[in-house]
């Protein structure tokens, strides 16, 4: 030892070796270097968050494993990522600052925040958390709505993380922002927000495994908007209304009469209404008469089978899967029949559900026992497949985003997935008395599923629940208990958001079945309200849609205006909808008076009854008709609701006009002939074929351009028939307006 070391050397020896303890202790890997990673972009999925990583190097996608970062920086590849004896020198620094080449560029300078934390850490000796470091339990913006007067104002937004010891921490600078919609409005790398164009969209902040966001109005300017302060029927108007006053967009004109019965008869009974029906309510000079033919038609038994349909295909019933052609038709008859009486006897919705997850028994003669054959087409029962297709059909929440890491854009975690997926892994089918039947049991045997991280068994446990559920073996019961509580406002919003897009022809959340942090509602007081209102009905379908066709924005004009003419999201004026291949169907067969007949199903079955089957022995879906095919009817092979398309296409127009579903038709059973004799003149034919196709008379000049076209030729079929074909085939026809 060299005794001539002065006692102000040893002093500062140490010093600086307390001070290395000190930072030891003060940087955490969790808390202050994984956030480092997360904010430069390193572990997101197109960087080394990837499913194979990057050049070599892989991280967990945003930092859900941070035990497995640890070790593939300090100890995947000794002394090459990070260099202790000369920390400045450690690659992980000299990449981040583009001191060496790195396919990710350059990420700060030597001068950030972020490059200091990384000095540190290394310096200190890359310790790892000793101890259970606080974990971020939420996030908290100073504020969650922001209105900008014009284009070009700007503002910042602020983030705090909230730990689970009850801390708070300013992260501005470790979050990752974004926006909806950069066209409206735009926010940097640190949260500054500049408005562009009037318009309403949402800004966001992540960090963690949260994500929180801020809506943004920018308006229009205000010089020549009045609002027209509409009278409101209830409070569906009153929340739509508020909120287009408050963008400055006056909703269009209530429809007319004729739009209205058209409308409402599509979306209810699932065809254009017939002449009498036309005839009739357009000579009722009662004030209440459409309220008054909402309530009849709700009472159809129509109305049942078009949500029997809308139900059959997000539960997928198919028949005919599984096994030999055939063998399981009667499988799907008894699950669809069972969903048909459900809807006819007004059962209420919770009800409806919880019966099927909590179903067991025969596939034949317990209906709702094949929830659990039908939406998994698979010759076993998959738990991750159906716990992915339940938390999207009951939900609206498409879970299996977390099965490998967690959710990108939503709270929902690893835990969260596998804790849902282990209500379904003793789910077993066993062959029946008969060969066509399956038995569906619960074998509280089975070990419930494990985390694909750490293989730790994971037990059964409700989204956003902390603590398992308790039960006797077979935990569906605490699950449909849960699932369809008043209490779960997730399953009440998902179910009032997919009936208000059936009637609207938008979700107020949009994909419906994509409902998370960062596709917020544009307008979430009125989904809390339709929420609302389906709990205090008792969960009671025709009492939500009820609400719905009476309000005045059901019933507003697809003519847009100057204030909304732009508007896609709000409400403002109906939506122009092209009818779904099966109401298409229906309605060309209302209009000409001629069925149409599918095979394997009694004649006079209409398109919305009809369920697709497997052709032969390929195992799958068959469309059972080319109309259904080339007009976008859903084939059932997933439940996502882009299965159903409503998108116009050419060989759409090309099947109407030379195909085998107008044509023959229009003079079939000389009804046209009968038509022509029956009436006294041809302005009163041409203004039938007209209620007949489009529910509404022509216009003085239609009617004059077709009876010039008709000419001297009064009683000939065939000028008629062109006519009647000229309706059919245009796109009024094929959209409800």
């Amino acid at each position: 030892m060299n005794r001539n070391i002065s006692i102000k050397t040893v002093c500062a020896l140490l010093f600086a070796v307390s001070g290395q303890l000190a930072a030891a202790e003060e940087v955490s890997f969790r808390r202050d270097v994984m956030p480092v990673f997360f904010r430069a972009g390193c572990n997101s999925g197109t960087c080394h968050g990837s499913a194979r990583g990057k050049d070599g190097f892989m991280l967990s996608l945003f930092g859900y494993d941070p035990q497995g970062d640890y070790f593939r920086i300090t100890q995947e590849m000794v002394g090459r990522r990070v260099n202790l004896a000369v920390p400045a020198e450690s690659l992980l620094l000299k990449k981040s600052i583009g001191a060496v080449p790195h396919t990710g560029g350059k990420l700060f300078d030597e001068q950030s925040e972020y490059y200091q934390t990384l000095l540190s850490w290394i310096e200190a000796g890359v310790p790892d958390d000793a101890l259970d470091v606080p974990e971020v339990v939420g996030l908290e913006l100073d504020t969650d709505r922001f209105v900008f007067e014009q284009s070009g104002e700007k503002a910042s937004l602020h983030v705090t993380a909230l730990a689970s010891d009850g801390s708070r921490r300013d992260v501005t600078s470790l979050a990752r922002f974004h926006s909806n919609n950069g066209s409206i409005v735009d926010i940097d790398a640190d949260g500054h927000i500049e408005a562009h164009s009037p318009g309403d969209t949402h800004v966001f902040a992540r960090f963690s495994r949260f994500t929180l966001g801020a809506e943004v109005i920018v308006l229009p300017p205000a010089e020549g908007f009045a609002w027209p302060n509409p009278p409101a029927t209830n409070y569906i108007d009153e929340l739509v209304f508020d909120r287009l006053q408050k963008l400055r967009i006056a909703p269009s004109e209530l429809c007319d009469d004729e739009t209205f019965l058209r409308r409402i008869t599509v979306d209810l009974a699932g065809r254009v209404p017939t002449v009498d029906e036309y005839h009739t309510f357009m000579s009722d000079t009662q004030p209440d008469k459409r309220a008054r033919k909402i309530d009849q038609l709700l009472s159809d038994d129509a109305f049942a089978d078009l949500w029997t349909t809308l139900w059959s295909e997000q539960l997928r019933i198919i028949g005919g899967n599984y096994a030999p052609v055939g063998t399981h038709i009667k499988a799907a008859d008894a699950f669809n029949e069972w969903i048909r009486t459900q809807m006819r006897t007004d059962r209420p919705l919770n009800e409806f559900v919880s019966e099927m997850v909590s179903a067991s028994g025969s596939n034949l003669t317990n209906g709702p026992a094949n929830l659990y054959t039908m939406m998994v087409h698979a010759p076993r029962f998959e738990p991750k497949a159906f716990a992915a297709d339940f938390s999207q059909v009951f939900l609206g929440v498409q879970i299996q985003c977390a099965e490998c890491h967690n959710h990108p854009f939503d709270r929902w975690t690893m835990d969260d997935y596998y804790s849902l997926v282990s209500f379904f892994t003793g789910m077993k089918r066993k062959p029946g008395v008969e060969p066509r039947e399956q038995r569906i049991y619960y074998d509280v045997s089975a070990p419930p599923a494990r985390h694909l991280v750490d293989q730790r068994p994971m037990p059964p446990k409700t989204l956003g629940a902390i603590h398992p559920v308790e039960h006797d073996g077979d935990p569906r019961q605490a699950l449909a208990d849960w699932l369809t509580s008043p209490e779960n406002e997730m399953f009440s919003r998902n179910l009032a958001n997919r009936i208000w897009a059936q009637m609207l022809g938008r979700g107020i959340v949009e994909p419906v079945d994509d409902v998370r942090v960062s596709n917020p509602p544009v307008n979430g007081p009125l989904l809390d309200a339709l929420s609302d209102r389906l709990v205090e009905s008792g969960f009671n379908l025709r009492a939500l849609v009820r609400d719905i066709c009476n309000s005045r924005v059901y019933q507003l004009s697809s003519e847009p205006n100057a204030s909304n003419a732009r508007d896609s999201r709000q409400f403002s004026h109906a939506k122009l909808r092209r009818l779904r291949a099966d109401v298409l169907l229906d309605s060309v067969v209302t209009a000409t008076g001629v069925p149409r007949n599918f095979s394997g199903f009694p004649a006079g079955t209409r398109a919305i009854d009809y369920y697709p089957r497997v052709a032969g022995d390929t195992n799958r879906p068959t469309f059972g008709d080319s109309f259904f095919e080339t007009f976008g009817r859903s084939s059932r092979g997933t439940i996502c609701a882009c299965e159903t398309k409503r998108e116009p296409t050419l060989s759409q127009t090309l099947h109407l006009s030379v195909g085998d579903t107008l044509q023959p038709r229009l003079g079939a059973g000389g009804e046209l002939k009968q038509l022509i004799a029956s009436r006294g003149t041809p302005e009163e034919v041409i203004t039938e074929l007209f209620i007949k196709a489009l529910s509404r008379k022509p216009t003085p000049e239609e009617l004059d351009g077709l009876m010039q076209l008709i000419g001297d030729n009064t009683k000939d079929v065939a000028a008629y028939e062109d006519i009647f074909w000229g309706l059919m085939n245009s796109t009024e026809f094929a959209f409800n307006r």
